[in-house]
C-alpha cells in the first residue's frame, strides 16, 4: 500500500498541527488523564487523514468485453436514464458511492483513446442526491475502445468533497484500470453503459476499483 500523491500536502500540514497542538497538550494542562485522551484523539484524526489517502496494491482484471469499477464503494443507482450531454440517448446509469472510507482513487473502466473530456463547475449537493449528476461540480470523460464501443462515465463531487482532480485529457491514449482521476473526502462515479449491455451487479452491492466487472458488451 501507498500514500496518494494528493495527500503529501494535507498529510504533512496535519502532521504539523497536530504534533504542536499535542505538544501544547502536554506542556499546558495539567491533568495526565486529560491531555492523554486528547493526544489519543489526534493520533485517531491523523491516523484517518492517512488511511483516507491510501492506495492499495491491486492487479487489474482486464476485461476486453468487460466495464470494470472506476471507484471502490457501494452501488447505489442502476436505471434507464436519458444521457443528454455526449450520447443523447438512453444508456443504463450505474452510479457508485464511494463514502470517506473508501478507497478515493478512481481508474478507466475499459482502455482505449479518450474521446471526450469536460469539468463542469457547479453545486456541492449530497452525492445520492438525484440532481447531483447535472447539477453538481463534475468531470465528464468518453473512452473508445478499440471495436468502437464508448463508454461515459462521471467524477461527481458531493456535500464533503471539494476537490476533483482528473489525470487524463481528450485524445489521450488509456488503458483499463489505470488511475485517472481522485476525488478528497466522499463523492460518486457515474458510469453509463449501452441498453444491450449485460449488467453484473445488483444495487447496494459493495464493488473494488480495478477488479468488479460492472457490466458487458
Amino acid at each position: 500500500m501507498k500514500i496518494h500523491k494528493q495527500g503529501h500536502g494535507i498529510i504533512t500540514i496535519a502532521f504539523l498541527l497536530l504534533g504542536g497542538l499535542c505538544t501544547l497538550f502536554v506542556m499546558t494542562i495539567p491533568w495526565i488523564w486529560l491531555w492523554a485522551i486528547l493526544v489519543l484523539a489526534a493520533a485517531v484524526f491523523f491516523f484517518l487523514i492517512v488511511y483516507f489517502f491510501r492506495v492499495p496494491k491491486r492487479s487489474i482484471n482486464i476485461q476486453s468485453d468487460g466495464v470494470l469499477s472506476p471507484a471502490d464503494g457501494k452501488v447505489v443507482v442502476i436505471e434507464e436514464v436519458e444521457e443528454t450531454e455526449y450520447f443523447n440517448d438512453k444508456r443504463i446509469q450505474i452510479s457508485v458511492f464511494m463514502s470517506p472510507l473508501n478507497v478515493h482513487a478512481n481508474y478507466n473502466p475499459i482502455g482505449g483513446k479518450v474521446s471526450y473530456f469536460k469539468y463542469h463547475p457547479g453545486k456541492f449537493l449530497v452525492a445520492w442526491h438525484p440532481k447531483s449528476s447535472t447539477e453538481n461540480e463534475r468531470t465528464t470523460m468518453v473512452v473508445k475502445d478499440d471495436k468502437g464501443r464508448e463508454i461515459l462515465f462521471r467524477q461527481v463531487a458531493g456535500a464533503v468533497a471539494r476537490r476533483i482532480r482528473w489525470f487524463q485529457n481528450e485524445g489521450d491514449q488509456v488503458g483499463q484500470g489505470e488511475e485517472m482521476g481522485f476525488i478528497r473526502f466522499g463523492s460518486r462515479l457515474d458510469i453509463y453503459l449501452p441498453l444491450d449491455a449485460k449488467i453484473e451487479v445488483e444495487l447496494e452491492q459493495v464493488v473494488k476499483a480495478k477488479q468488479t466487472v460492472l457490466g458487458s458488451f
